[in-house]
């Protein structure tokens, strides 16, 4: 973080300064923001979060002990460290954020890109990313730092010298995206789609069109919408951008856009594809895996190009990521039995495009095996939408489907249902259990996917059938 006074944190956020010995209220502080004391090093300044299984004032002695300069509570501990004693700490991360990245937009250099979306946010995120970081120093999200307490502690990273900021936005409820928007109102808004997930959280894919749509409101008068031309509910939020008085810039894989990708071609060493930005056409290649991964890179330079990249340097840059994010569709394993571990997030769309990448990068002489978990946060939905996903891995012919947990077991039916029968659909009530038979069932030639979402906890499984077949 930028450099403060006490004095000047504290009126920030609202709260009372408790001064150690050796500090006064024009101290100067400027380390580290977090709410993990084992993240913190000297200087820095610790936010003591209650949480559901914890609380944070129990770390405020790990945190001095680390280094802490400053500790923002919501009640005074007993510890030898200056304390700011504020009513809500999670808001005060959000005061704090506004007023850091507001004193270093006020130089003029800051650039600032907001990113929501059903699916793809992280992905699009570190390839902007990427791309940036040539241009000057860039600030983004670590993993998926994208909530009330992710995106704020990300913001707290921009310095004097911070060129781009890309704050990735997620939500499961409406008016999140725009209370963190709102916190920095940026530049530029990317919408990659409108989809199921978190549906339940909003109440339905309507609801869900409202909330993504609240960073295209939040943009700053002038500023430039990012939207995907493939996806309807997106393109509706053309006029609300028109209306803000921003400017539309569009991506695509099937129609006129201001940035294109045509002769898509999906193989195990990556995608390639011609990317056209403003009438000019170059071939682009990602190690990423995944055709749907193409929309996340088109959207990456439609907001790179915007910021006065040269599409050139987007591909080249581009084309040295080798993977999206751990647990993101991540290579493990051997030529012999390939892994790819893709269970970190998982909705209808993104389930469906890993099985339908699973069937185009398995070669005729390969088995493709797809081990599925359960999707999250569908509400109603969640029964018919496992089903589909169960009918999808059979009509991709996928020839051997192993599903685990209780909450994906209509996946396992469905499949059933569709024509998986015998041994090809096989259902485990435990990751440990699908471990043991993948174990004996698993040989050379395949190529394996795993899929679900965070909750149901297979990104641990992909990690240790990497590990076994490396």
């Amino acid at each position: 973080m930028i450099e403060l006074s006490l004095s000047h944190i504290a009126h920030v956020l609202g709260g009372e300064l408790r001064l150690a010995p050796m500090d006064t209220p024009e101290t100067l502080v400027g380390g580290a923001v977090d709410t993990d004391s084992r993240q913190l090093g000297p200087g820095g300044i610790f936010v003591a979060k209650p949480g559901e299984e914890t609380d944070g004032h129990l770390f405020v002695g790990a945190a001095v002990a680390a280094g802490a300069a400053l500790a923002i509570v919501e009640r005074p501990v007993e510890t030898p460290v200056t304390q700011i004693v504020v009513p809500d700490a999670v808001q005060a991360l959000s005061d704090l954020a506004r007023e850091v990245v507001g004193i270093v937009r006020a130089q003029g250099n800051l650039r600032i890109v907001g990113i929501t979306g059903s699916n793809g946010k992280t992905t699009t995120k570190n390839l902007l990313a990427r791309i940036l970081s040539d241009e000057g120093e860039t600030v983004a999200p670590r993993a998926s730092f994208n909530n009330e307490v992710g995106a704020p502690l990300t913001m707290l990273r921009v310095t004097h010298q911070t060129r781009y900021l890309v704050s990735e936005f997620g939500a499961s409820a409406p008016g999140e995206i725009a209370r963190l928007a709102g916190l920095v109102t940026p530049d530029i808004g990317v919408v990659l789609m409108v989809g199921l997930a978190h549906a339940g959280g909003f109440g339905g894919i309507e609801a869900t069109f409202h909330a993504k749509s609240e960073l295209v409101k939040a943009l700053r008068p002038g500023g430039l919408a990012v939207l995907n031309a493939d996806d309807p509910r997106v393109r509706n939020m053309a006029p609300i951008a028109e209306a803000n008085g921003c400017e539309v810039r569009w991506f695509s894989r099937e129609a006129a856009a201001d940035v294109r990708a045509d002769d898509i071609d999906v193989t195990a060493s990556g995608t390639t594809f011609t990317v056209t930005v403003d009438g000019r056409s170059f071939p682009a290649h990602l190690q990423v895996l995944g055709a749907h991964h193409v929309m996340n890179a088109l959207a990456a330079i439609a907001a790179a190009t915007a910021l006065g990249v040269e599409p050139a340097d987007c591909v080249a840059r581009l084309a040295t990521v080798e993977i999206a994010e751990r647990w993101r569709m991540q290579p493990l394993g051997s030529d012999r039995v390939r892994i790819i571990n893709d269970a970190y997030n998982a909705s209808p769309d993104s389930m469906a495009a890993a099985l339908r990448t699973l069937a185009q990068i398995t070669g005729p002489d390969q088995r493709a095996v797809a081990v599925l978990g359960a999707m999250s946060e569908l509400g109603e939905q969640a029964g018919e939408e496992h089903d589909r996903i169960g009918e999808l891995a059979v009509r991709l012919r996928i020839p051997r489907i192993v599903v685990i947990g209780t909450a994906a077991r209509r996946m396992f039916l469905a499949a059933v249902a569709e024509g998986s029968w015998s041994d090809e659909a096989v259902f485990f009530a435990t990751p440990d259990e699908a471990f043991e038979y993948l174990q004996g069932e698993l040989r050379d030639g395949d190529r394996v996917l795993v899929k679900s979402s965070n909750s149901a906890g297979l990104r641990f499984l992909g990690d240790r059938l990497g590990e076994s077949f490396s």
